[in-house]
């Protein structure tokens, strides 16, 4: 059971540079300065507007390729210009929550219709495990963010991301990159591992919200935090809804 047109996005528009740059600009009495705790309830709150969307548009839009891709680089557009221009994100944050709640529901009932309403949960739970258990692990130091462990993630995202858009400007021609989220051991360990990524992808994300309060950014930068928070929990999640269907298609072969 082949899933190779299912692409996934990353977050690698986050990064030092953004949070000193944007803290140069300075800040005013209007704007107020960035905190963890705000980043954490700008998360939050994008979260919930993405699950909502993704519960009232998975039932109504029926999944298909258009839908899909559009509402994939329809959100990956947004981050860009959210990070283009830090200071509308107050109000792109909450639009690109909307798109990422189409993407996450309309696949998910795709996959739902094909292998039951535990698949979803599953992941779910799967995808909230990982969360949790990045986020001990970045609080007591048991994975650091240091500068190489920044490098290799970034590069590993960014060379999935390329794969991925080859993925798909191949799939136009009816040809498939061997082995990538196909039913088969091999297809599942490339899936383990670009799961095991996004994961310290998240190692990240927490440590630039951390960096983005060090570093006084402005209020704004907290819904920018929170974009690349939830594009990695994006790209988590589908990543483990392909892996299960994948083995289940794998086992019952």
């Amino acid at each position: 059971m082949s899933k190779n047109r299912f692409m996934t996005s990353t977050n690698p528009f986050i990064g030092d540079k953004s949070f000193s740059k944007n803290a140069s600009l300075g800040i005013s009495k209007d704007t107020g300065l960035m905190t963890v705790s705000g980043a954490v309830n700008k998360s939050i709150i994008l979260s919930v507007i993405l699950l909502v969307s993704a519960v009232l548009f998975g039932k109504i839009l029926p999944f298909s390729m258009p839908v899909f891709y559009g509402s994939m680089f329809g959100g990956l557009a947004i981050a860009m210009i959210s990070y283009s221009k830090p200071t509308i994100a107050p109000y792109t944050a909450p639009l690109y929550a909307v798109v990422e709640g189409i993407l996450v529901g309309t696949v998910t009932y795709f996959f739902i219709e094909i292998l039951g309403p535990g698949i979803a949960m599953n992941a779910v739970l799967l995808t909230i495990l990982c969360l949790v258990s990045m986020l001990l692990s970045y609080k007591f130091g048991l994975i650091k963010p240091t500068k190489k462990f920044r490098s290799f993630i970034t590069t590993a995202t960014g060379s999935i991301m390329m794969i991925y858009l080859l993925s798909y400007v191949l799939s136009i021609f009816n040809i498939q990159i061997p082995y990538l989220h196909q039913a088969n051991l091999l297809g599942i360990g490339i899936s383990v591992f670009i799961i095991c990524i996004a994961s310290l992808r998240l190692i990240v994300d927490f440590d630039n919200i951390v960096q983005g309060a060090n570093a006084k950014s402005p209020k704004y930068m907290e819904w920018v935090c929170g974009i690349g928070l939830l594009m990695t929990l994006v790209w988590l999640y589908i990543e483990i809804l392909q892996l299960l269907a994948m083995l289940a298609a794998y086992t019952s072969d």
